[in-house]
C-alpha cells in the first residue's frame, strides 16, 4: 500500500471515529437544540438556542418539578373527553420503529422525528388539578414564580375542552405544560408523557448571546 493511500484511510478512520463519538455524545449526554414556537414564552423564544442535557435519559432519573424537558410528540395530539382513560391518563405513541435503520434515524438522527418542549408541573403519583385557573398538586396550590403576573392556566383552546385537567399522574410519567398557557398544546390536551419519550433536559441558553446561561426553572418537590 502507497504512503498516500495508508493517509486517505487513516483520515477516514478518524473521521469515522470523529462521527461515532459526535453520535454517542449527541444520544447519551449533550445536544443542542432550537426553539420553534411560542408555547414556552416569555421563558423562551422562537428561535432561541438551548443546551440539552440527555442524563435524564440515559439514567432514567426523574425529573424534578419546574425543569424544562423536551419529549417526543405523542401520536394523538387531542384527546376528547369521551375518549379520555382517567384511570390511565398516559399520552399516546403509535409509531414505533421496527428495523435498525429507521431507529437509527429516528432516535439518534432525529431527522423525522417532531420534539415539544414544556415544564414539568407533576410528578408520579401527584394528584394535579386545574382549578380557578391556577395548578394544585395534592390540594395545593402550586407556586409557579417562573410565570408573568395574572398568567391564567385554561382549561380549554379554540372550542376544544382539555381532558386532562384531574388526573392522578401514572408511574413513570411526567405532567408538563408550557408557560404560555393560553397557546400551549401539552399534557392537558394529550395526557402525561412516560419518561422513555422524555429525550433531555435544558441546562443552558447560548444563543442570542446577550441571553446566555441558566434558563429559570424555580420549583419545588
Amino acid at each position: 500500500m502507497s504512503e498516500v493511500s495508508k493517509d486517505v484511510l487513516d483520515w477516514i478512520f478518524c473521521v469515522f471515529i470523529a462521527i461515532i463519538l459526535a453520535l454517542l455524545i449527541k444520544f447519551y449526554i449533550f445536544t443542542p437544540t432550537i426553539v420553534n414556537g411560542s408555547s414556552m414564552y416569555p421563558t423562551l423564544k422562537s428561535n432561541e438556542r438551548l443546551a440539552l442535557s440527555r442524563i435524564t435519559r440515559t439514567f432514567n432519573k426523574v425529573p424534578n418539578r419546574g425543569d424544562i424537558i423536551t419529549f417526543e410528540e405523542p401520536s394523538v395530539l387531542e384527546v376528547s373527553k369521551e375518549k379520555a382513560n382517567l384511570d390511565n391518563p398516559v399520552a399516546i405513541y403509535n409509531y414505533n420503529p421496527t428495523n435498525i435503520f429507521a431507529k437509527f434515524t429516528y432516535y439518534v438522527l432525529e431527522w423525522t422525528k417532531t420534539s415539544y418542549i414544556k415544564r414539568v408541573i407533576a410528578l408520579p403519583g401527584e394528584h394535579v388539578q386545574i382549578i380557578d385557573g391556577q395548578f394544585y398538586i395534592n390540594g395545593s396550590l402550586l407556586d409557579e414564580p417562573y410565570l408573568p403576573d395574572n398568567v391564567i392556566t385554561t382549561t380549554s383552546q379554540e372550542n376544544f375542552e382539555y381532558a386532562f385537567t384531574d388526573i392522578v399522574v401514572p408511574e413513570n410519567c411526567v405532567f408538563a405544560c408550557g408557560d404560555n398557557r393560553s397557546a400551549s398544546l401539552d399534557c392537558r390536551a394529550f395526557g402525561c408523557i412516560p419518561f422513555d419519550k422524555i429525550e433531555g433536559t435544558v441546562l443552558f441558553r447560548f444563543w442570542p448571546l446577550d441571553k446566555f446561561g441558566g434558563v429559570e426553572q424555580i420549583g419545588t418537590n
